[in-house]
């Protein structure tokens, strides 16, 4: 059994995606957000590869966003505070506490579906981590059998390098790791 986090912006205009609001509009680029986030859902939830919850950032409730994730048997919860490696650390610390393994993913990978979700679960019987690089240089996905405290704080975030930078941390803190495609 693996706990699946996924981590998403609430689709607000104003709040998601606002870097594609100048040429969607920032009613278009919410309601891309919330056409991923509910691929994301509806992919974690047929992936079956054990509890997920929703983690939203904590900006406003969105009702319709929480009533579809419940709808599909998804626990809802807000993010918490910090920057983004903390944020990803706490939650598969909580998914460790639930699992034997813990996958964070987010949602603006539509390649994300839920045979890779299988994949990325089937690999942490093998291995301490497994990572799905994103064509940007970071990745869409880390799974973990056990998170060390600081294993992605301080990291260089929306940077060429993340995966990179990821990788070595890993292996830095003795983590086998499976990098899919």
């Amino acid at each position: 059994v693996v706990h699946l986090a996924v981590m998403a912006k609430q689709p607000l205009p104003g709040k998601a995606k606002t870097r594609l609001a100048p040429a969607l509009g920032a009613d278009g680029a919410a309601r891309l957000a919330a056409r991923l986030l509910d691929h994301a859902l509806a992919q974690a939830a047929r992936a079956a590869i054990g509890p997920v919850t929703l983690y939203l950032d904590p900006d406003a409730a969105h009702e319709p966003t929480q009533a579809a994730a419940r709808d599909l048997g998804i626990d809802v919860q807000a993010q918490g505070g910090g920057d983004l490696g903390q944020r990803m650390e706490r939650l598969l610390g909580a998914g460790l506490q639930r699992a034997r393994g813990a996958v964070v993913m987010g949602t603006d990978a539509p390649g994300l579906d839920a045979a890779l979700l299988q994949a990325a679960a089937a690999g942490l019987a093998g291995h301490d981590a497994v990572i799905v690089p994103a064509l940007d240089g970071g990745f869409v996905l880390l799974g973990l059998t056990r998170c060390p405290p600081g294993l992605l704080q301080g990291l260089r975030w929306s940077h060429a390098d993340v995966l990179r930078d990821t990788q070595a941390r890993l292996s830095a803190a003795g983590l086998s790791c499976l990098e899919l495609p």
